[in-house]
């Protein structure tokens, strides 16, 4: 997947979680809590769609870099660099 197709799955992800949230005027570099209305469990949410959808698991250490839509996709491109786009 390249990083267009891994924000098109986050965005995806995010419209499930979050479906009354406008998701078209998000900024890749604010992070997603100060932008949209997420709380912890929508965050795990986020993290299970992405074992569930693509078998990636991330360590809850490394929650962290999924704070942002470009620290999101920086962290999860070279994991998902072999899935195909579904």
């Amino acid at each position: 997947m390249t990083a267009d197709d891994i924000r098109e799955a986050i965005l995806e992800i995010l419209s499930d979680i979050a479906p009354d949230e406008d998701l078209s005027d998000l900024k890749p570099d604010v992070a997603f809590r100060e932008q949209l209305e997420l709380d912890s469990m929508d965050f795990l949410d986020i993290v299970m769609e992405l074992r569930k959808r693509y078998r990636i698991q991330i360590p809850e250490e490394e929650y962290p870099k999924l704070v942002t839509m470009q620290s999101t996709v920086e962290y999860l491109e070279p994991l998902m660099k072999d899935i195909e786009k579904t």
